[in-house]
Order: structure tokens, then sequence, then C-alpha cells
């Protein structure tokens, strides 16, 4: 994967709920935190404006990124992030630092295709539902996806499809399969339209029934 995401950032020393504030109100700065790879826990802050912006990238989310601190760079991966629940702004990240050799779990969007040529859709009259949008996944820092591909293509309705039924890359593992089969979530699904629900095969009303 490449290295496509630079994001400057400054150690800060000043933490705590106050400090943040101050951060994001009068220097316009996201409060974060490093952590991981064997190190200690570094309180850092991002330019506002710059985080917004790269964040409107999908591939920030599953990319490795480089953490620019001025006198040394390390790379990590956004592992969480919390926004304001009215304004939506950022207001506080975490970067995983990631080992080259050391499997890490990270959050990987999924892409839904085919969906207008899905045969429940187009011959059923069915209506696709997505039940997630992203799947946890463990693997080696180099072999992390961008995204993975959910084909709806051949799904009927009344079909549900399963996190088993999607095709991961080589040396990358579901989290939730690998805690056994009870874990197999619904990932999407084709409901039938509405007024579909009886059966053309049911039986016919007592008056049409009746011969005597």
């Amino acid at each position: 994967m490449s290295d496509q995401f630079e994001v400057a950032v400054s150690a800060r020393a000043d933490v705590g709920k106050g400090a943040s504030r101050r951060l994001r109100r009068l220097e316009k700065l996201v409060p974060g935190v490093v952590y991981g790879g064997h190190k200690d826990p570094v309180s850092i802050s991002v330019i506002s404006k710059d985080i917004e912006k790269a964040l409107e990238d999908e591939a920030f989310y599953s990319h490795i990124l480089t953490l620019n601190f001025g006198d040394h760079k390390e790379k990590v991966v956004l592992k969480d992030l919390q926004r304001h629940p009215a304004k939506n702004a950022v207001v506080h990240l975490d970067f995983l630092r990631v080992v080259a050799n050391e499997a890490i779990k990270v959050n990987i969007p999924l892409h839904f295709v085919n969906e207008e040529t899905c045969k429940g859709v187009k011959i059923g009259g069915g209506m696709i539902q997505h039940q997630m949008t992203d799947i946890e996944i463990s693997c080696l820092p180099a072999d992390i996806p961008e995204f993975i591909e959910v084909d709806m293509a051949d799904v009927d309705v009344g079909t549900i499809v399963h996190l088993s039924d999607l095709t991961l890359p080589a040396k990358v593992t579901s989290v939730a399969l690998t805690l056994g089969d009870d874990h197999d979530l619904a990932v999407a699904s084709v409901q039938a339209p509405k007024g579909a629900s009886a059966s053309a095969d049911e039986p016919a009303s007592d008056e049409a029934s009746s011969d005597e």
C-alpha cells in the first residue's frame, strides 16, 4: 500500500479536557494521541482544517499514514476519531503505530458493486439493504486493503450476504469470523417488495373452493 498520506503533527504536554477545549476553540487544532508500537503514548495536536481535508478521502481511513513531527516521522493507522454530536467537527483522534512484522486490526470500508444489475432487484423487484458499511480485519500493515468488494450481482430476493460470503485478499482475515460461526454476521440483503409476502401457491378462499 502506498504511503500517500502525510500529516503534520505537534507533540503537546498540556493535556486534559480543558486543554483540549482550548486547542479546538482558540488555536483551531484537534487533539489526539499516538500509541502502540512498544512505545509510550504521545499526546499530539493537528491543524483542524488539514485533518478535515484529509478525512474527505475514504482511503485515509484504511491506509498507512505518516505522522510528521518535524524532527522525526512515525507510521500509523487511524484507529478512532470522535466528532462533535451537533457540529460534526472532529474533536479527537487516535493513531496506532504500526510495526512491519506485527498484525494489526483495522476497519476497512465495504464497496458494494453490481447493485444496479442485482438479480433480486432487477428481476425480483426487491430492495438492497446494507447491514454493514465496513468490517474489522486483521493482517500485516503491508497487506491492508483499501476496501473490500461485495458483489451483489447474483443475490436473489430473500438472500442474505454474510461475512463468510466475502472474498478477502490473501493474508487478510475477518476478526469476527475468528470468533466462531455465530459471529458470521449479515453484511447485506435483498428484501422482497412490499405486498409480495403472500405466496401465489396459497389455496383459494373458502368461497372459491367450495363445490357444495
